[in-house]
């Protein structure tokens, strides 16, 4: 029992990562029917963006902690301008011209860019984050976790708390749910829904470039460290449901947790084939989600 304990916690820090990159994905599908197939990108650039802010105030005689906390609005502002880049340059000239398919590959291939000048800034080789928290295990009821695995949760529910808060009692914040809910119709009201969309993408890159910064610390930070991030978030958001915040969390954590069972009872090889199986199952059997609503479309 304790060792299925241990193995839970672990998958519930690793499933929250990817219900934070997961929500990147449900915050642009809300107001834009669109998704960020570079969201493993912006967590792969926020986290180097981060390493380096990191490099540089302890070069300056900052002390990890006070460095880490100092980086974070450096990385969460570049996560924004990331994703309003993506959304300028990507998707506003597809919406434009009205073709589905041409947003999913000039997001496609902007990540495909990031990654490569990532490579050619930070090299290929993996590097390694320094932690903010000492890295020595706490021991609580017999389960050791590391303090870094507590931050990743709270740091996952915080981020998602604010974002809940802000939707709910600010102007913008109902200007965002307004065209979430019909964007036509938040276009006659008189929202500008173009600058909408654009702010959904810069929130969902600097989700991406927190939760980079959140898993640096614990993994290997590279150029490489967003692909796979990004492709189980993907499959945590069609898990949960993409019209649903919460439900991309609870898919996150049904993941994480799962791989990790499965890496240990059965083999590392094939932790990831649970994961899949209940994508396939959940596309078979409800293709909105687990809690997402499915969509009535007038023809």
């Amino acid at each position: 029992m304790q060792i299925l304990m241990q193995l839970i916690v672990s998958g519930i820090s690793v499933g929250m990562i990817y219900g934070v990159i997961a929500f990147g994905y449900q915050l642009t599908f809300a107001t834009s029917k669109t998704l960020n197939f570079g969201q493993g990108e912006a967590l792969m650039l926020g986290a180097l963006v981060g390493l380096t802010t990191v490099n540089f105030l302890i070069g300056n005689a900052l002390g990890n902690f006070w460095a880490y906390i100092l980086m974070l609005p450096v990385v969460l502002a570049f996560g924004a301008l990331q994703g309003s880049v993506v959304e300028w340059l990507g998707v506003r000239p597809a919406m434009r011209a009205k073709s589905e398919a041409g947003w999913i590959m000039a997001t496609i291939a902007l990540g495909i860019i990031f990654k490569n000048l990532a490579e050619n800034i930070w090299g290929r080789d993996a590097l390694r984050f320094p932690s903010p928290l000492p890295e020595a295990s706490l021991s609580i009821g017999g389960i050791r976790i590391q303090p870094m695995e507590i931050v990743v949760v709270l740091g996952a529910i915080v981020l998602m708390v604010v974002v809940e808060l802000f939707n709910r009692y600010s102007i913008y914040g109902k200007a965002v749910v307004a065209t979430s809910n019909d964007r036509d119709a938040a276009g006659l009201m008189g929202i500008n829904t173009n600058r909408i969309i654009t702010f959904s993408y810069a929130l969902s890159s600097m989700s991406a470039a927190f939760a980079g910064v959140l898993v640096a610390p614990i993994t290997l930070t590279g150029a490489s460290m967003g692909a796979v991030l990004g492709l189980k978030a993907f499959a945590v958001a069609i898990i949960g449901g993409l019209s649903s915040g919460l439900g991309v969390v609870i898919g996150g954590l049904i993941l994480g947790i799962t791989e990790t069972l499965t890496g240990y009872y059965i083999s590392t090889g094939y932790k990831d084939v649970p994961g899949l199986l209940l994508l396939l199952i959940v596309l078979s059997l409800k293709p909105s989600g687990l809690f997402g609503k499915a969509a009535i479309k007038k023809v």
